[in-house]
Protein backbone atom coordinates (compact mmCIF):
# COMPACT_ATOMS: atom_id res chain seq x y z
CA UNK A 1 0.00 0.00 0.00
CA UNK A 2 1.19 3.53 -0.76
CA UNK A 3 2.81 5.25 2.20
CA UNK A 4 1.25 8.64 2.88
CA UNK A 5 1.75 11.31 5.52
CA UNK A 6 -1.26 12.54 7.46
CA UNK A 7 -0.50 16.23 7.05
CA UNK A 8 -2.09 19.22 5.34
CA UNK A 9 0.83 19.32 2.91
CA UNK A 10 0.25 15.67 1.96
CA UNK A 11 -3.45 16.38 1.53
CA UNK A 12 -2.62 19.19 -0.88
CA UNK A 13 -0.19 16.97 -2.84
CA UNK A 14 -2.79 14.20 -3.12
CA UNK A 15 -5.42 16.70 -4.32
CA UNK A 16 -3.02 18.00 -6.98
CA UNK A 17 -2.25 14.43 -8.05
CA UNK A 18 -5.96 13.63 -8.30
CA UNK A 19 -6.53 16.73 -10.41
CA UNK A 20 -3.75 15.74 -12.79
CA UNK A 21 -5.06 12.17 -13.12
CA UNK A 22 -8.62 13.35 -13.76
CA UNK A 23 -7.37 15.88 -16.30
CA UNK A 24 -5.24 13.36 -18.22
CA UNK A 25 -7.74 10.47 -18.18
CA UNK A 26 -10.09 11.97 -20.84
CA UNK A 27 -7.07 12.39 -23.15
CA UNK A 28 -6.24 8.70 -22.77
CA UNK A 29 -9.89 7.73 -23.29
CA UNK A 30 -10.04 9.84 -26.46
CA UNK A 31 -6.83 8.26 -27.75
CA UNK A 32 -8.26 4.81 -27.03
CA UNK A 33 -11.43 5.63 -28.97
CA UNK A 34 -9.43 7.05 -31.91
CA UNK A 35 -7.24 3.94 -32.09
CA UNK A 36 -10.26 1.64 -31.98
CA UNK A 37 -11.97 3.62 -34.74
CA UNK A 38 -8.83 3.48 -36.90
CA UNK A 39 -8.49 -0.28 -36.34
CA UNK A 40 -12.13 -0.78 -37.36
CA UNK A 41 -11.56 1.20 -40.57
CA UNK A 42 -8.40 -0.77 -41.39
CA UNK A 43 -10.24 -4.06 -40.74
CA UNK A 44 -13.05 -3.05 -43.09
CA UNK A 45 -10.59 -2.01 -45.82
CA UNK A 46 -8.66 -5.26 -45.42
CA UNK A 47 -11.86 -7.25 -45.94
CA UNK A 48 -12.45 -5.28 -49.14
CA UNK A 49 -8.90 -5.97 -50.34
CA UNK A 50 -9.19 -9.69 -49.59
CA UNK A 51 -12.31 -9.81 -51.79
CA UNK A 52 -10.46 -7.89 -54.50
CA UNK A 53 -7.52 -10.26 -54.20
CA UNK A 54 -9.84 -13.22 -54.71
CA UNK A 55 -11.23 -11.63 -57.87
CA UNK A 56 -7.73 -11.02 -59.28
CA UNK A 57 -6.68 -14.58 -58.44
CA UNK A 58 -9.69 -15.94 -60.35
CA UNK A 59 -8.91 -13.65 -63.26
CA UNK A 60 -5.31 -14.83 -63.68
CA UNK A 61 -6.21 -18.51 -63.27
CA UNK A 62 -7.15 -18.40 -66.94
CA UNK A 63 -3.53 -17.67 -67.83
CA UNK A 64 -2.04 -20.65 -66.01
CA UNK A 65 -2.18 -22.90 -69.05
CA UNK A 66 -0.33 -20.24 -71.04
CA UNK A 67 2.59 -20.13 -68.62
CA UNK A 68 4.29 -22.90 -70.59
CA UNK A 69 4.36 -20.60 -73.63
CA UNK A 70 7.87 -19.18 -74.36
CA UNK A 71 6.43 -15.66 -74.11
CA UNK A 72 5.37 -16.35 -70.51
CA UNK A 73 8.92 -15.47 -69.50
CA UNK A 74 8.11 -11.85 -70.40
CA UNK A 75 5.15 -12.00 -68.02
CA UNK A 76 7.32 -13.25 -65.15
CA UNK A 77 10.02 -10.65 -65.80
CA UNK A 78 7.47 -7.83 -65.98
CA UNK A 79 6.02 -8.76 -62.59
CA UNK A 80 9.27 -8.57 -60.63
CA UNK A 81 8.96 -5.87 -57.95
CA UNK A 82 11.53 -3.10 -58.36
CA UNK A 83 10.40 -1.24 -55.25
CA UNK A 84 7.49 -0.41 -52.96
CA UNK A 85 6.92 3.19 -51.96
CA UNK A 86 5.30 4.08 -48.68
CA UNK A 87 5.36 6.95 -46.23
CA UNK A 88 4.56 7.26 -42.54
CA UNK A 89 1.79 9.19 -40.80
CA UNK A 90 1.31 9.92 -37.12
CA UNK A 91 -2.00 8.54 -35.89
CA UNK A 92 -2.75 9.05 -32.20
CA UNK A 93 0.96 9.25 -31.47
CA UNK A 94 1.93 6.19 -33.52
CA UNK A 95 4.04 6.24 -36.70
CA UNK A 96 1.95 4.28 -39.21
CA UNK A 97 3.01 3.08 -42.69
CA UNK A 98 0.87 4.17 -45.65
CA UNK A 99 1.13 2.45 -49.05
CA UNK A 100 1.91 4.83 -51.92
CA UNK A 101 2.77 2.80 -55.00
CA UNK A 102 4.64 -0.18 -56.36
CA UNK A 103 7.17 -0.21 -59.17
CA UNK A 104 7.76 -3.22 -61.40
CA UNK A 105 10.80 -4.09 -63.42
CA UNK A 106 10.79 -2.42 -66.85
CA UNK A 107 9.54 -4.69 -69.66
CA UNK A 108 12.15 -6.24 -71.93
CA UNK A 109 9.88 -6.97 -74.89
CA UNK A 110 8.08 -5.15 -77.70
CA UNK A 111 4.32 -5.28 -77.36
CA UNK A 112 3.75 -5.97 -81.08
CA UNK A 113 6.08 -8.98 -81.00
CA UNK A 114 4.10 -10.80 -78.29
CA UNK A 115 0.76 -12.65 -78.19
CA UNK A 116 -2.42 -10.67 -77.45
CA UNK A 117 -2.93 -12.26 -74.03
CA UNK A 118 0.42 -11.16 -72.60
CA UNK A 119 -0.50 -7.57 -71.77
CA UNK A 120 -3.71 -8.62 -70.02
CA UNK A 121 -1.80 -11.30 -68.18
CA UNK A 122 0.85 -8.85 -66.99
CA UNK A 123 -1.78 -6.33 -65.86
CA UNK A 124 -3.69 -9.05 -64.00
CA UNK A 125 -0.64 -10.36 -62.15
CA UNK A 126 0.59 -6.84 -61.36
CA UNK A 127 -2.83 -5.94 -59.96
CA UNK A 128 -2.74 -9.02 -57.74
CA UNK A 129 0.79 -8.25 -56.49
CA UNK A 130 -0.18 -4.62 -55.84
CA UNK A 131 -3.16 -5.68 -53.73
CA UNK A 132 -0.99 -8.11 -51.79
CA UNK A 133 1.50 -5.35 -51.03
CA UNK A 134 -1.33 -3.07 -49.91
CA UNK A 135 -2.56 -5.85 -47.62
CA UNK A 136 0.91 -6.34 -46.16
CA UNK A 137 1.28 -2.64 -45.34
CA UNK A 138 -2.25 -2.49 -43.89
CA UNK A 139 -1.64 -5.55 -41.72
CA UNK A 140 1.50 -3.87 -40.37
CA UNK A 141 -0.55 -0.73 -39.70
CA UNK A 142 -3.22 -2.75 -37.91
CA UNK A 143 -0.62 -4.58 -35.82
CA UNK A 144 1.00 -1.30 -34.70
CA UNK A 145 -2.39 0.25 -33.87
CA UNK A 146 -3.48 -2.83 -31.90
CA UNK A 147 -0.24 -2.79 -29.90
CA UNK A 148 -0.75 0.87 -29.05
CA UNK A 149 -4.43 0.27 -28.21
CA UNK A 150 -3.42 -2.47 -25.80
CA UNK A 151 -0.90 -0.17 -24.09
CA UNK A 152 -3.40 2.71 -23.86
CA UNK A 153 -6.16 0.41 -22.57
CA UNK A 154 -3.86 -0.77 -19.78
CA UNK A 155 -3.18 2.85 -18.79
CA UNK A 156 -6.88 3.76 -18.90
CA UNK A 157 -7.71 0.81 -16.65
CA UNK A 158 -4.85 1.74 -14.33
CA UNK A 159 -6.16 5.29 -14.05
CA UNK A 160 -9.83 4.32 -13.67
CA UNK A 161 -9.53 1.29 -11.39
CA UNK A 162 -6.41 1.91 -9.34
CA UNK A 163 -4.72 5.32 -9.39
CA UNK A 164 -7.77 7.59 -9.18
CA UNK A 165 -9.68 5.47 -6.60
CA UNK A 166 -6.51 5.06 -4.50
CA UNK A 167 -5.79 8.79 -4.55
CA UNK A 168 -9.41 9.57 -3.63
CA UNK A 169 -9.15 7.07 -0.76
CA UNK A 170 -5.88 8.69 0.40
CA UNK A 171 -7.54 12.12 0.44
CA UNK A 172 -10.49 10.75 2.40
CA UNK A 173 -8.20 9.06 4.98
CA UNK A 174 -6.09 12.20 5.43
CA UNK A 175 -9.22 14.38 5.82
CA UNK A 176 -10.64 12.00 8.43
CA UNK A 177 -7.35 11.97 10.32
CA UNK A 178 -6.99 15.76 10.22
CA UNK A 179 -10.65 16.14 11.19
CA UNK A 180 -10.17 13.81 14.15
CA UNK A 181 -7.06 15.76 15.16
CA UNK A 182 -8.94 19.04 14.97
CA UNK A 183 -11.83 17.61 16.96
CA UNK A 184 -9.41 16.29 19.57
CA UNK A 185 -7.70 19.67 19.75
CA UNK A 186 -11.04 21.46 20.22
CA UNK A 187 -12.06 18.98 22.94
CA UNK A 188 -8.71 19.39 24.68
CA UNK A 189 -9.04 23.16 24.51
CA UNK A 190 -12.49 22.99 26.10
CA UNK A 191 -11.20 20.75 28.88
CA UNK A 192 -8.28 23.12 29.51
CA UNK A 193 -10.61 26.11 29.54
CA UNK A 194 -12.94 24.41 32.01
CA UNK A 195 -10.05 23.55 34.35
CA UNK A 196 -8.80 27.14 34.24
CA UNK A 197 -12.28 28.43 35.09
CA UNK A 198 -12.57 25.93 37.93
CA UNK A 199 -9.23 27.04 39.37
CA UNK A 200 -10.33 30.68 39.15
CA UNK A 201 -13.55 29.89 41.03
CA UNK A 202 -11.57 28.11 43.80
CA UNK A 203 -9.15 31.03 43.99
CA UNK A 204 -11.99 33.54 44.58
CA UNK A 205 -14.06 31.28 46.81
Amino acid sequence: MEQIKYTKMELRLQQIKLGQLQKYLPTLQLKKAMLQLEINEVTTYLEHLFLQMGEYEQKIEGYQKLLTDPDAEHLKNSCVIAGVRKHYENIAGVEIPVFDSIEFQSPTYFLFDTPFWLEDGINGVQDLITVRERVEVLEEKKRLLENELKAVSIRVNLFEKRMIPRTEANIKRIKIFLGDQQLAAVSQAKVSKRKIEERKKKAYA
